[in-house]
């Protein structure tokens, strides 16, 4: 009884081991939240821009996407400040805040994964049915409900961890983790709900992982059938089960290392190992589905190709690098550029099938107000119409 004490500040003696690399260890970790923010932000923001993208598995992807930022926000900004610090401190309200964000992170990103396996089962195994039952708002829907229930469960994980009487303020790790709370804890008896509870969200988020297992069975199933399914397997299905694979394993391997790890282990190792999901899933996710699903290949080589600049006052007027040489005259009415925006976009194609070079800069100067609206585009001798 004489060793309880209100605990206001923790230490996080994980950091001892890093303070004659932390100059080394702030750049990479600098360099490794500056390429997730990149790489995420930047999938994001092609999903949101292209409306040809607001389907079921992309606004899925920009939510998983959109999970990754919350999740690494709660853990690289404290962690790059202690790497540079002599101290490393966190308050006590601090630390309740950064393990909901972790623990929301990571069963919001299996909750998300499930949501995604069930979206590819009815894609592949009930394609009648797809888009009735996966409809926009529905998946939307889904998205928030998985998030917002993960958010209130480990929020009662916090709230009991938060009503313990502790003992010690030193926290062997590099960030706050609720299970490494609760064992400095004065009294093991009142530990006893934190325990049901914990393993009451762990057998949750078990059964979303026998979910997907059972989902897949279904869709290799139905797959072996057809050659069509087989494509459409490899190309949207692949990619998930490389991200599931490797988020499990990531966190599969700091569970056991933190409930059954050996403290015999370098601390390097185990620092390692405890930020291995916050680190390499966030990177690779992003990435995986980057290069594997086609139309967001397309539109990222389509930002990177064309460049279009546009002025002020309501006049179109651009400076466009071709790939090939040609002149469009033009006219607009009320700002209106639709009616030959699709003839234009069929001759960037048949250039670019012809694997026509830049040969020169081309002008769209298109006057306001005119009393038709035409377009006409003189082609090159060596452009035929038909292609």
């Amino acid at each position: 009884m004489n060793n309880v004490s209100v605990i206001t500040m923790f230490f996080l003696s994980g950091f001892n081991e890093t303070i004659s690399h932390r100059f080394v260890l702030f750049f990479l970790s600098l360099l490794c939240y500056c390429i997730i923010c990149l790489v995420n932000v930047s999938l994001i923001v092609i999903i949101i821009l292209d409306a040809n993208l607001h389907e079921p598995m992309y606004i899925l992807l920009c939510v998983f996407c959109m999970n990754a930022l919350y999740g690494t926000a709660g853990f690289f900004p404290r962690f790059l400040w202690d790497l540079l610090s002599d101290v490393h401190l966190i308050s006590y309200y601090g630390c309740l805040i950064q393990n909901q964000v972790i623990y929301s992170f990571v069963c919001g990103e299996l909750s998300i994964l499930a949501v995604m396996a069930y979206d590819r089962y009815v894609a592949i195994c009930q394609p009648l049915k797809y888009h009735s039952i996966m409809s926009k708002q529905r998946v939307i829907r889904f998205a928030c409900f998985s998030w917002f229930t993960t958010f209130c469960i480990v929020a009662v994980n916090v709230f009991l961890t938060s009503r313990l009487k502790l003992c010690s303020p030193y926290i062997s790790r590099l960030f706050c983790v609720n299970w490494s709370i609760v064992q400095l804890a004065c009294f093991p008896a009142q530990t006893t709900i934190n325990s049901i509870v914990a393993n009451i969200t762990i057998s949750i988020y078990c059964l979303h992982g026998v979910f997907i297992v059972w989902s897949y069975m279904y869709i290799i199933q139905t797959c072996v059938k057809s050659i069509e399914n087989r494509a459409k397997f490899m190309q949207t299905c692949v990619p998930h089960l490389v991200s599931l694979f490797t988020f499990v394993v990531a966190i599969l391997t700091d569970l056991i290392n933190m409930r059954l790890g050996s403290k015999e282990l370098p601390r390097t190792l185990q620092n390692f190992i405890a930020i291995e999901f916050l680190v390499i899933p966030p990177i690779m996710n992003p990435l995986i589905y980057g290069f594997k699903l086609t139309k967001i290949q397309k539109r990222i080589y389509s930002v990177a190709q064309r460049r279009v600049e546009n002025s002020v006052d309501g006049v179109f007027y651009g400076s466009v690098h071709m790939i090939c040489k040609l002149v469009i005259i033009g006219l607009i009415h009320n700002e209106d550029e639709s009616t030959y925006r699709q003839e234009v976009d069929q001759l960037f194609h048949c250039c670019s099938q012809n694997h026509l070079e830049p040969t020169v800069e081309m002008t769209v100067n298109l006057r306001r107000d005119p009393p038709i609206t035409i377009l006409t585009i003189e082609y090159l001798p060596w452009i035929t119409s038909d292609s």
